[in-house]
């Protein structure tokens, strides 16, 4: 897939942490992967366990070049858990998509998984593109927890409207990648 955008970014020696959750957008990260190695990136991939029910991290990992971290248990590499290093070495912590238990987990401090302790870990720019039922999207727990990340400088890559996965049209599909690759090369561009 080519969205036409990548050829305007460049991320050449950036490092992403794409954290992917279990959403049926999930697959879409495989085309996001591509699209930002293509930039120049270098894509590190860490899955949720749903995630891995959506998408092989075998996939990931051979468009990414880099092995996925789907688990805590499976830290067994040198002396530093693997989630620490990569939340140090990223330039940016990109979550597509995020569903709204991820969203809950982060705006809770929660760390029941790979993304919630690379998310606490982080000190890099964390952007999040939301990927969800629109009830679960318009929900005033989720909008609270929306606002609370916003609050602490989290950029978010807004949902669009379309038809759900669930069979809806409404508010809650990700958005497109271009518009997610846009943000992303805004967001390092910032922080440069």
């Amino acid at each position: 897939m080519d969205t036409g955008n990548t050829k305007e970014i460049n991320l050449e020696g950036k490092v992403i942490v794409l954290g992917v959750s279990g959403s049926i957008a999930a697959y879409k990260a495989a085309d996001l992967t591509s699209e930002l190695r293509k930039a120049g990136a270098e894509i590190f991939v860490a899955m949720t366990e749903s995630a891995t029910r959506f998408i092989s991290p075998m996939t990931l990992a051979t468009i990414s070049r880099n092995p996925v971290a789907s688990s805590l248990w499976d830290e067994q590499s040198g002396w530093q858990p693997g989630h620490i290093e990569l939340a140090d070495q990223a330039d940016l912590f990109l979550v597509v998509p995020a569903t709204a238990n991820q969203i809950a987990n982060f705006a809770h401090g929660n760390a029941p998984d790979i993304l919630g302790s690379i998310y606490l870990a982080t000190r890099a720019p964390v952007l999040i593109a939301p990927a969800m039922n629109g009830k679960m999207y318009d929900h005033p727990a989720t909008q609270q927890n929306l606002e609370s990340l916003r609050d602490r400088g989290v950029r978010f890559v807004d949902p669009v409207v379309g038809e759900l996965a669930c069979g809806y049209v409404g508010m809650g599909k990700l958005a497109p990648l271009g518009d997610i690759l846009g943000k992303v090369s805004s967001t390092i561009s910032e922080k440069a």
